[in-house]
């Protein structure tokens, strides 16, 4: 190789590197139109995961079936579940204005609460903004109220879900889990509209689903691991299909409403599905479950022998830990908008014509028309008609839709920064107005002579020449005041509006 075709070489490789440097400077760069697409995007996405308005407090409106987020920052839950705890929940629109930087468990609907912000179940330090202050008669701050007595708790409030109480991580959580309708409170021996793992609900604990399958092969090893890897976990040998039910009630609801035992695998339910687990010794629950509550005459042998002989019972071991339903992808968002009105007792008793009912413990599956099949006559209603879920569908309340940004009517917190920003501007007095307009026009003079070497060279201005640039630039503030008292604003000392600076440090214009 001669001396020309190495210098020919090297000279192509200086303007390759020359050319990888301005690219980079390039990629590190951005304009303001491409910002500002940015940032329009990026509020766009955050329209469509917080698509409500959160301008108001739920807690006005009394209780509600609602969408509920537990604050882990306000009300940090015990290592152990039997230590005490102070439970709370907030409504939609605090959870974001209110506790938007906290860590939040989102609890999906409950029925009957109203929002504890503001209440004495949160600290005073984490006051509610959103209310108006009886005190003052203003917005906020609002602390240290008395919190709603008839709202109800579970270990969902201290993020522990399912019979299994364990704790709940978003992150690493796969599969689906179910919400129990909730016929009882923790209290009366019910769940309270607990969450499920469906593996729990039979009984066969975490990673039961493993535990009914054959033994491991190398095929099965494989497949487990690629299972491991999947969003879903695979339903247990037993559970009913998503598509087969519309809701379910767990055993433990089931057991504190033994009325309802006997519509398992009846029209509008699915057979009972059983916990497998062994009865203690001496355990009574089973014969205290065929015990009809309503005393109603029964002469159903036949209708007995039947349904048993479609689902035997005395092979199936007993059922008593967990079971629920209702994808939280759309629990929150397919609710129908019907209101409870709860219907007036029927005269004819379809219940006595039920078989009896299955022994042993175990959850109730519903389909879309069980609501149909429930007996309403003068016997059954005082049962029924303490679960208006039973008897219609619930309404959940959901604050307004924020608006996508194009005309103007916006949340508070919503829409783009740069329409917010407009808005603020359209409000500004005339004097105030004249005197942004002067220190706009003196920043941007000194930015244009800051920008025309770059333009004249064609050389990209990177974020480290900006940033330097304007910390030069924070220290000749008296440009910008001559502006300003040329504007009439004022004598240039400070006393106008302050601008706060991402450093935390103020600076007068």
């Amino acid at each position: 190789m001669d001396q020309t075709t190495a210098s020919a070489i090297e000279l192509n490789n200086s303007l390759s590197r020359q050319s990888q440097e301005e690219r980079s400077s390039h990629a590190d760069s951005q304009t303001a139109s491409e910002f500002i697409d940015t940032q329009l995007q990026l509020e766009a996405d955050a329209r469509e995961a917080l698509p409500y308005t959160f301008d108001h407090c739920t807690q006005p409106l009394g209780p509600l079936r609602q969408n509920l987020y537990a604050c882990l920052t306000c009300q940090p839950p015990p290592g152990s579940p039997l230590d005490p705890y102070t439970p709370a929940a907030v409504c939609y629109s605090c959870s974001i204005a209110c506790h938007g930087e906290h860590t939040l468990v989102e609890l999906f609907n409950r029925r009957n609460f109203t929002c504890d912000c503001g209440t004495t179940r949160l600290p005073p330090d984490s006051p509610c903004t959103l209310r108006i202050d009886p005190a003052t008669g203003l917005k906020g701050p609002v602390h240290s109220q008395p919190a709603a007595e008839g709202n109800t708790y579970n270990q969902n409030f201290r993020n522990r879900f399912c019979g299994c109480g364990e704790i709940y991580n978003a992150q690493e959580e796969k599969g689906t889990m179910f919400q129990c309708l909730g016929l009882a409170t923790e209290a009366d021996g019910g769940c309270g509209e607990d969450w499920w793992h469906p593996e729990c609900v039979m009984g066969l604990g975490r990673g039961g689903t493993k535990d009914a399958t054959s033994q491991p092969t190398s095929e099965t090893n494989e497949s487990h691991a690629e299972e491991e890897e999947a969003d879903d976990r695979p339903l247990p040998p037993g559970f009913p299909d998503e598509d087969a039910f519309e809701t379910f009630i767990c055993y433990k609801c089931v057991d504190a409403n033994p009325w309802i035992r006997r519509y398992a695998g009846t029209s509008g339910f699915l057979p009972p599905v059983y916990r497998k687990t062994t009865p203690k010794s001496g355990d009574k629950s089973n014969v205290q479950g065929l015990i009809d509550p309503l005393k109603h005459d029964k002469n159903e042998d036949a209708a007995g022998a039947n349904d048993a002989g479609k689902e035997p019972l005395t092979h199936k071991k007993r059922k008593a830990d967990d079971d629920t339903l209702e994808d939280p992808s759309e629990h929150s968002s397919n609710i129908k908008k019907s209101r409870v009105e709860v219907a007036e007792p029927s005269g004819t008793c379809s219940y006595d014509a039920l078989p009896p009912p299955p022994q042993g413990q175990f959850s109730l599956f519903a389909r879309e028309d069980f609501r149909d099949h429930i007996c309403r006559c003068a016997k059954c209603y005082p049962n029924v008609s303490k679960h208006p879920q039973l008897l219609e569908e619930e309404e959940s309340y959901e604050p307004p839709m924020s608006e996508d940004g194009g005309d103007g009517n916006h949340s508070v917190g919503t829409g783009s920064l740069l329409d917010r920003g407009e808005a603020a501007l359209s409000n500004v007095d005339r004097v105030r107005a004249i005197e942004g307009v002067m220190v706009y026009n003196h920043l941007k003079d000194k930015v244009k002579s800051f920008l025309q070497p770059f333009a004249e060279s064609g050389q990209a201005v990177g974020a480290e020449d900006i940033k330097a640039y304007f910390e030069k630039l924070r220290g000749d503030e008296q440009g910008m005041r001559s502006a300003q008292a040329a504007a009439g604003g004022g004598d240039g000392t400070g006393d106008g509006d302050n601008r706060r600076e991402q450093s935390g440090q103020s600076h007068s214009i």
